[in-house]
């Protein structure tokens, strides 16, 4: 499959579905849609309980992504410390933070107008 063959919202359900892969906790889908001004349409933002796991959360987004719709992120971020791990696919940016720095830098109160959904963790 390639990008004229899915939507922003596909794209972000199955990177969801790639941070489940690897329990990513307290998953938010922000929908900047309808916002003025924005650098993308979704962001997904989710987290880690420990850098090793960031990492890992991070390479499922990449694998399940790249299995289920054939695309990969054209620029990646953050893997050295793997404290936040951002993945830019263009259209929907993944945010995965170490449970420590997600408050920090707080994104969903810097995209407080956005709309927001939050995923149930699945354990």
């Amino acid at each position: 499959m390639n990008k004229e063959n899915y939507s922003a919202k596909q794209l972000a359900d199955s990177i969801v579905e790639g941070i489940q892969e690897k329990k990513g906790t307290n998953i938010a889908v922000l929908d900047l849609s309808k916002l003025d001004n924005t650098i993308c349409q979704y962001f997904v933002i989710c987290e880690g309980e420990s850098t090793t796991q960031v990492d890992a959360i991070s390479d499922s987004v990449e694998d399940y992504v790249r299995e289920h719709l054939g695309d990969k992120p054209s620029h990646i971020e953050g893997r050295e410390n793997a404290l936040w791990i951002l993945l830019d696919y263009f259209d929907v940016v993944v945010h995965v933070f170490h449970k420590d720095q997600r408050d920090f830098y707080n994104l969903e109160g810097l995209w407080a107008d956005a709309d927001r959904t939050d995923i149930e963790n699945l354990f």
